[in-house]
């Protein structure tokens, strides 16, 4: 059950959600590169020539992707606004952020963002209420849920079918084994 674009969830326009799709790293090159790490399951579509991006600091962007390509594992953006080294260099630890819908749905079923789990109710195979999801947390082999129990303990749930056997976002609610 993989999550899509990750990362906080930032307050944007009122039809809109802000979400944290990239971060950027060290310069590449010397004609203004950057690798990025990528928090989203969409990079061809969030990282697309010509898509512009905001950026938390706001003083560093608004930027516009003028080409994005692989490099082994690694995203490597060079940005319109960009034209050096030693811009990008300032750059390094910059967020990327782009603004959705908040109804916007991934097109695999089984894949979810973020936003749409922290918050469900989380409920036992018996259906017995145990607590609520309060964060995705992305590590490089599993996503896991933090679920706050209810009473207040947070217990880490590895985020994967056998464990969580059903999600649904619209009644506001998973199970887990």
């Amino acid at each position: 059950l993989p999550c899509c674009d990750q990362g906080a969830v930032h307050a944007a326009r009122a039809d809109a959600v802000e979400v944290v799709v990239g971060r950027i790293g060290r310069a590449h090159g010397i004609r203004g590169g950057v690798g990025v790490e990528v928090r989203t399951d969409e990079p061809e579509r969030r990282f697309a020539p010509g898509s512009v991006l905001g950026t938390e600091p706001a003083s560093a962007g608004p930027l516009t992707v003028a080409l994005a390509r692989w490099h082994g594992n690694r995203l490597l953006v060079t940005f319109d606004e960009v034209a050096d080294r030693s811009a990008a260099e300032a750059l390094r630890g910059v967020s990327l952020l782009v603004d959705v819908d908040p109804d916007e749905r991934p097109d695999d079923p089984e894949e979810h963002y973020d936003r749409h789990l922290v918050g469900l109710a989380v409920h036992g195979l018996q259906g017995d209420l145990l607590g609520q999801v309060t964060e995705v947390v992305h590590l490089p082999a599993q996503d896991l849920l933090a679920v706050t129990l209810g009473d207040g303990r947070q217990v880490l749930v590895p985020f994967v079918a056998a464990i969580v056997p059903e999600v649904d976002v619209a009644g506001g609610r998973l199970v887990v084994d």
